[in-house]
């Protein structure tokens, strides 16, 4: 059997997120492709630091994407080939310290203002509205809004957690006509066929209502959940309250 699906059976069997298994399949279909579909086991570990050292001065990745890919690629050859890649030298060790990119309430109005399309309003909305991280949005059920206690009910987020955040009545009334017309079956956000809505949809929805509002920040779909949380901090909520609606383990994330 092709050994990148074994590989995404030991993920699946050790519990890792469905988002973290996506990516680690994305990192692994790339290399293969790289290496003109080799053998992975055949590759020598020159190759490999040649591959991830082509990656970072050639095309420029971010360091949060070679932590990403060294990260996929060592632990496919621990568990598929009981082989260890001395890639400790190709890690990197500290992180960048950016601010993130954070939109302005006025900005993030105009966003969600030049959307026409019902279901792109509420899923942008819900995004800024309660801070939710993408995978945590697109895995909501209908019964996951409660509109009595205007809360987001977030099953299973980053850690395998499980929270409950904010529902402000503006966004309940942008999902409630979404709902009216779109009535999904299963998920609150649903695909043109069913099934769970994409991530890389909702980013080019992000993406297009940016360029739309006239807004040139480097945003993507992440940035809506900064700016939820400056926005609150703004308004003089408390960090460790913030805390709990974001589902930070510790209060320095925040």
């Amino acid at each position: 059997m092709h050994s990148i699906e074994d590989f995404i059976k030991i993920l699946v069997l050790k519990r890792y997120s469905q988002n973290t298994i996506n990516s680690y399949q994305s990192h692994l279909k790339f290399t293969k492709l790289h290496f003109k579909d080799r053998n992975f086991n055949d590759l020598q570990d020159k190759e490999l630091f040649e591959f991830i050292y082509h990656l970072v001065e050639v095309k420029k990745i971010s360091s949060s994407y070679q932590r990403q890919i060294v990260g996929a690629l060592k632990l496919f050859y621990k568990e598929i080939y009981g082989r260890t890649i001395p890639f400790e030298y190709l890690k990197v060790q500290r992180h960048e310290q950016k601010l993130p990119v954070v939109l302005s309430k006025e900005e993030v109005r105009k966003v969600i203002d030049c959307i026409d399309n019902k279901k792109h309003k509420a899923i942008i909305s819900l995004l800024y509205g309660s801070g939710l991280r993408i995978g945590e949005l697109l895995r909501l059920r209908k019964s996951d809004i409660d509109s009595d206690r205007m809360v987001v009910h977030v099953k299973g987020g980053k850690g395998k957690k499980d929270r409950y955040t904010i529902l402000s009545q503006r966004v309940l009334d942008i999902l409630r006509l979404y709902y009216m017309q779109f009535k999904p079956n299963d998920y609150l956000f649903e695909g043109q066929k069913g099934g769970m809505y994409s991530s890389e949809s909702a980013g080019q929805v992000f993406k297009r209502s940016l360029k739309k509002a006239k807004i040139g920040k480097q945003a993507t779909l992440h940035t809506l959940r900064h700016s939820f949380a400056t926005h609150l901090l703004e308004n003089g909520v408390s960090i460790a309250h913030i805390q709990k609606l974001l589902g930070h383990n510790s209060i320095k994330t925040t």
